[in-house]
């Protein structure tokens, strides 16, 4: 694989409140033809995560036709899962319905910050509603820390699910570190969950501490993820399963790296991988986990 990057779409100017800052973990979700609306994650001057979007013609992705003039979706009510921020992780289209999920947040006092995964449903308009106050996945008995960013995909057999799975939290120059890994889940609605502890990308050393963002896409009898991971700074790796359960990394295939000097120089980041018209393409962040942006890459031909 060779990805070819075609440059940054969107930063956030900083004068709407809402959209101060960042436009982080983008998706891409067809209108119609060759026009595309890519969802993404703004912050507020208070910190809190807003969902937003722009249209842009995939032809020429790096022209923005329209931005958001208010948030697809906001954070919850007081002291609800998502009060500090509600993100969107992944949109997908079954039957009539659009599902949207996305990752709720609230502030912590002994770490941070928890996360919960929600999930919204787009109407006809592309307004999106709240399936439930309350998460759809969230902390366990077997998972005790916190969820997040998903890709989920229906089949004709089941519902699957690749999410973040923190594992746990540690101390590293005096403030708490988190640790997360993507795990694997099945559902018959895509609302109803079964976890039975499956990793599906699993940390590749003792350096490694952040796995996130998965995308997958099925190609024949090949399952292909893109995602994140970290030690120093983040990149954005590979892998490949028979069955969507059972991964096998090939981050040496990723085909896309950080740039020499620029928005993306520092890491690179939260990958969504689409195809349209007989292309690939991949949307993903930059510097500052969002920051300074998102940009687009179109895979080479071979």
């Amino acid at each position: 694989m060779k990805w070819r990057k075609l440059g940054k779409v969107f930063c956030p100017s900083g004068d709407v409140e809402w959209m101060r800052s960042h436009s982080a973990v983008p998706i891409a979700l067809h209108i119609t033809g060759s026009l595309f609306r890519i969802l993404f994650s703004s912050r507020d001057s208070s910190g809190r995560s807003h969902t937003g979007y722009v249209i842009v013609d995939i032809k020429a992705p790096t022209q923005v036709l329209e931005v958001a003039s208010a948030p697809l979706l906001s954070p919850g009510a007081l002291g609800a899962f998502d009060d500090s921020g509600a993100m969107a992780t992944w949109v997908t289209k079954h039957k009539l319905t659009t599902f949207l999920y996305y990752i709720g947040w609230n502030l912590g006092v002994t770490v941070p910050f928890r996360n919960a995964i929600g999930l919204a449903t787009l109407d006809a308009q592309g307004k999106a509603v709240r399936y439930a106050d309350g998460p759809i996945v969230d902390r366990s008995m077997a998972e005790p820390h916190f969820c997040a960013s998903c890709c989920v995909i229906p089949g004709e057999d089941y519902w699957r699910m690749w999410y973040l799975s923190c594992t746990q939290w540690s101390i590293s120059d005096g403030r708490p570190k988190h640790h997360y890994h993507i795990k694997f889940a099945q559902s018959g609605d895509g609302v109803h969950w079964l976890r039975d502890g499956t990793v599906a990308i699993d940390f590749a050393s003792a350096d490694e501490y952040a796995i996130s963002r998965p995308s997958v896409l099925r190609d024949g009898e090949i399952w292909k993820m893109w995602y994140s991971y970290r030690g120093s700074a983040y990149r954005i790796g590979y892998a490949e399963s028979r069955d969507g359960r059972t991964w096998r990394r090939k981050d040496h295939l990723a085909g896309i790296d950080v740039a020499p000097t620029g928005w993306d120089s520092e890491m690179i980041e939260y990958p969504f991988v689409f195809d349209h018209d007989g292309a690939r393409y991949m949307l993903y962040n930059g510097n500052g986990y969002g920051e300074s942006g998102f940009g687009i890459a179109v895979l080479e031909s071979t």
